[in-house]
């Protein structure tokens, strides 16, 4: 019986700790992060795009 309260306070004290708190957060900051090129990628992806047809066009009037 000791050894199980003591196996239960050890695995109550690991839960705890701050590191589990850390860990979200640095997943809230990746997830962010990932939004927010994401929605860059999407606005400047039209751009490229825009801007390779462009050059595509002046090549081919140029021949």
């Amino acid at each position: 019986m000791a050894n199980l309260q003591a196996f239960l306070m050890a695995l109550f004290t690991r839960f705890k700790d701050k590191d589990g708190q850390a860990l979200v957060e640095y997943a809230l900051i990746l997830a962010l992060i990932a939004v927010v090129v994401i929605v860059a990628l999407h606005f400047l992806g039209s751009s490229v795009k825009n801007q390779l047809n462009n050059i595509a066009q002046n090549i081919s009037n140029a021949s």
